[in-house]
């Protein structure tokens, strides 16, 4: 080899290692740090009954859902939540960012080469445990165990953390009364501003979503991580008395509270029982058309 090639070959695997060396800098360097103790803000500003008493029954506006999540939860009678089985029953990965929670959260990296492997989440609620893979692996085989928490891999987009999680277990979309079952897939978007954190999760369920449901709240980034509460005891007993076997539920037809908040807040019945086209703006102009719920007394 003439001594100038050997020059040009040299500089060509010294460019080609800086250009790697920057390329890789680069991306670590659009990766946020988002470790810390993460919780709501307070007094909630954004969705307060869902992040405290809950939804009010029948309360299905501007959720996607499709006729079988409807008669789910026209069906749903609170003394469920009453018998022992559903009393410490783990909120889903899909709805307990939305519920009250602490979220701590921290990376898990190569003792040798520093790269980021996982980042761990710690959920107060229910003593959850998450790990988001971030080395790649794939999802395992749909026969896999389904958890709370799911499985759930992530990646880098900028300075926004993409996390894909698959194999949930079957729960609800929103507490109390919207299913969500185990075929659903989540995606969530972590951005962080300053000590702001925002979350966006986007929701799809062939079983009972017609649309993707698409949610996002924002979390306070506390100064103290001592604060920290990581238990979460939790313990069934007997509440009232019922024949054994018995789940409490509404037969169709049969629910007397169907209009109580439509009627209360003066919207037309149909708006109140959700479906994707009360998502939309256009749905205005439907909402003109139709006649105010009226709540008939109980007979």
């Amino acid at each position: 080899m003439y001594p100038g090639s050997l020059v040009r070959s040299r500089l060509v695997v010294l460019l080609s290692l800086l250009v790697a060396t920057l390329w890789m800098s680069s991306a670590a360097f659009a990766q946020l740090d988002l470790t810390g103790l993460w919780t709501p803000p307070r007094p909630y500003d954004e969705d307060e009954p869902e992040r405290g008493p809950g939804p009010s029954l029948v309360e299905f506006v501007g959720l996607p859902i499709n006729d079988q999540a409807r008669q789910w939860g026209l069906a749903y009678r609170p003394g469920r939540l009453s018998l022992p089985e559903h009393q410490c029953q783990v909120h889903v990965v899909e709805y307990i960012h939305r519920g009250p929670l602490q979220m701590k959260i921290w990376e898990e990296r190569d003792p040798v080469t520093h790269q980021l492997i996982a980042i761990r989440e710690a959920i107060s609620t229910y003593e959850q445990q998450r790990t988001i893979w971030m080395d790649g692996r794939p999802h395992p085989s749909e026969y896999s165990a389904h958890t709370w928490m799911g499985f759930s891999t992530g990646v880098w987009d900028g300075n926004m953390l993409t996390v894909t999680t698959t194999h949930i277990k079957q729960g609800w979309q929103r507490r109390e009364n919207i299913p969500a079952s185990d075929e659903a897939t989540l995606i969530e978007h972590y951005v962080r501003h300053g000590n702001m954190l925002t979350h966006i999760s986007v929701v799809e369920d062939p079983v009972y979503l017609a649309e993707p449901l698409v949610k996002s709240q924002e979390f306070i980034l506390n100064p103290d991580p001592n604060t920290f509460n990581p238990f979460w005891p939790c313990d069934s007993v007997e509440e009232g008395e019922r024949p054994r076997g018995e789940v409490p539920s509404y037969l169709p037809g049969e629910n007397p509270w169907v209009a109580e908040y439509a009627a209360s807040h003066d919207l037309p019945q149909e708006a109140t029982l959700g479906g994707p086209e009360t998502i939309y703006p256009e749905y205005r102009i439907r909402l003109k058309e139709l006649p105010k719920a009226v709540l008939r007394p109980k007979q």
